[in-house]
């Protein structure tokens, strides 16, 4: 095997190449970038051959800040498991040091385990990760609309509404939101609503934890966000001890684990708002799209309705 830097004649097996590397690898929202032989004026350009028969080829660019960032290493599938790609790269290497790069660079696709192992082997390590969004997604959350309307309220389990008040009035501010209203007894609860429950998550469950601990009551924080996901946490002396997300990736991945941890405890729920769990377990399902559910609305009010919640979200 030989590895050289490439002449015109090797133009149409590249962009043949290139080809199969989208056919094989492209599994992006978008169209890939259409390729040109115009792209490989001025990068540094190589071909493995075999026998005068070109089997792969690897290109990049060396930029004038030291660094030589590795665009394309590609190997035939016949050819590959030969140490072709090790050889294309280390000649990627050697060339790029010699126009002056003190590093190397490429990009790899998550999904792609077994060349991030390779890569791994090679001396290249993370450094950074490029995110991709859909254009609507980034317009609409960086305009704080986040797909729909969100709204919430807590409810703490108790007749004592003067003591909800007092508590309200002392915590609310501290977590920057403007007086609240208090609502109850309905059903042995008591309702709290403000527009910093509706708008910041953080602050409402940060309240709910206070309002547990001051009157020793169980706090159920619940509510729908983005117009799509409901949301629960019951609070007893402060901590939480269930949370449920209707759609636990919403906002983002997550680990098995966590996704786990988003669906409602019946038993739980049962020992502390009465719900039965059979029913509860029926109606506080999670699922990986809003399609899967009723509409958020709705599933709302199914889940308040078994806990005794009266006038959740809106009031």
């Amino acid at each position: 095997m030989n590895v050289r830097e490439t002449t015109p004649a090797d133009e149409r097996t590249i962009l043949a190449f290139v080809d199969a590397i989208v056919e094989e690898r492209w599994n992006r929202p978008w169209t890939p970038p259409e390729f040109t032989a115009a792209e490989l004026k001025g990068k540094l350009v190589l071909v493995a051959e075999d026998d005068g028969e070109v089997i792969g080829f690897a290109y990049g660019q060396v930029f004038p800040n030291g660094l030589a960032h590795l665009n394309i290493a590609y190997v035939r599938p016949e050819n590959r498991r030969q140490g072709v790609a090790k050889a294309l790269t280390a000649a990627f290497a050697a060339g790029a040091r010699e126009r002056g790069a003190e590093h190397v660079s490429l990009d790899v696709d998550l999904s792609n385990e077994v060349g991030r192992r390779v890569w791994q082997r090679l001396g290249f390590v993370e450094w950074a990760r490029r995110l991709q969004a859909p254009v609507e997604v980034v317009e609409a959350r960086a305009a704080g609309a986040r797909g729909g309307q969100s709204y919430a309220s807590l409810h703490v389990q108790t007749d004592d509404a003067e003591a909800v008040e007092a508590a309200v009035a002392k915590y609310l501010p501290r977590l920057g939101g403007p007086g609240g209203r208090v609502e109850g007894p309905r059903n042995g609860w008591v309702a709290v609503y403000a527009d910093l429950v509706d708008r910041d998550r953080r602050a409402r469950e940060r309240l709910a934890s206070e309002l547990s601990n001051a009157t020793a009551a169980v706090v159920c924080a619940i509510g729908v966000e983005d117009g799509a996901v409901v949301r629960y946490v019951l609070f007893e002396r402060g901590s939480v001890v269930d949370e449920y997300q209707s759609l636990p990736e919403h906002f983002g991945p997550l680990p098995p684990g966590d996704v786990v941890a988003l669906g409602a405890n019946p038993t739980v729920v049962s020992r502390l708002t009465g719900a039965d769990p059979a029913r509860f377990r029926a109606v506080a399902r999670t699922a990986s799209s809003a399609d899967e559910l009723p509409p958020a609305d709705e599933l709302l009010r199914q889940i308040a309705s078994l806990m005794g919640l009266e006038g959740a979200g809106h009031g």
